[in-house]
């Protein structure tokens, strides 16, 4: 049974969308019964006042100056791991979101259901929110290629909506201090070390598709990349998700 939960949220100036992210969070801890919740939000390089907004939504807050989104999910982790020392860290589940993102009130319940199951780790999916700053073709082009991997299953990783358990996550070394990737990078990382990972299409979150990417070739970047004369097919989306990383290409593979 999990006796503790924790939820990181990366963020580099994020005033505006991050109350908003909070909000859903804090909503999926709700469902969670008999269970510790941890809400952290590292502040990353940030110049406005999303610490502030941190606060005032509830979060425990970790200001860094990496500018670098593997360094501020690695910190996070380590701080809920700091708060849960004293649990069995099989019976600690760590999360982790994006500040742009919007988790549904059964995201937590969800993964914890699997957890009881016995899965180590769920990787789920993404469905963006606004498309307003692409052009329209771009949203079909999308769709079109964000395949599935078979029922229920599906290639993809997004930092915006993992889960796993402590013990596993420690088993894999952690998020690396990497500006992209990251993501890839730890699925790799639990893949090689034999956990348990199910990539499921039934956790799904709403993140935004926003041009200005606080990632290097990430998630932006591969929307951007669909309005291009040179487009993705299905098997290049999921691989596109990250770039030229040995781990990811690796993890892509195993995938």
């Amino acid at each position: 049974m999990i006796q503790a939960v924790g939820v990181v949220i990366p963020a580099h100036n994020e005033e505006d969308l991050l109350p908003s992210c909070l909000a859903a969070v804090r909503e999926a801890t709700r469902r969670l019964h008999r269970t510790a919740v941890h809400i952290v939000v590292v502040a990353d390089a940030c110049t406005d006042g999303t610490a502030e907004q941190a606060r005032r939504g509830g979060a425990v807050v970790r200001e860094i100056q990496a500018r670098c989104v593997g360094s501020a999910r690695r910190t996070g982790m380590r701080e809920v791991l700091r708060r849960t020392r004293h649990l069995d860290r099989g019976r600690v589940w760590l999360a982790t979101t994006d500040a742009d993102t919007l988790v549904p009130p059964e995201w937590l319940g969800q993964q914890l259901h699997y957890a009881t199951d016995g899965w180590d780790a769920v990787v789920g999916t993404v469905t963006v929110t606004d498309w307003s700053e692409h052009p329209p073709g771009v949203p079909s082009r999308f769709h079109q290629r964000y395949r599935s991997g078979g029922p229920g299953t599906h290639p993809h990783v997004h930092g915006a909506n993992l889960g796993f358990t402590a013990s596993a996550y420690l088993v894999a070394g952690g998020f690396r201090p990497r500006r992209t990737a990251e993501d890839h990078a730890l699925v790799a990382s639990l893949t090689a070390a034999e956990r348990r990972i199910l990539r499921t299409t039934e956790i799904n979150v709403l993140t935004s598709a926003r041009r200005h990417a606080r990632a290097p070739r990430g998630f932006s970047q591969l929307l951007s990349s669909l309005a291009g004369p040179a487009q993705p097919g299905a098997a290049e989306l999921a691989g596109a998700e990250a770039q030229a990383s040995p781990a990811r290409a690796a993890e892509a593979r195993a995938g």
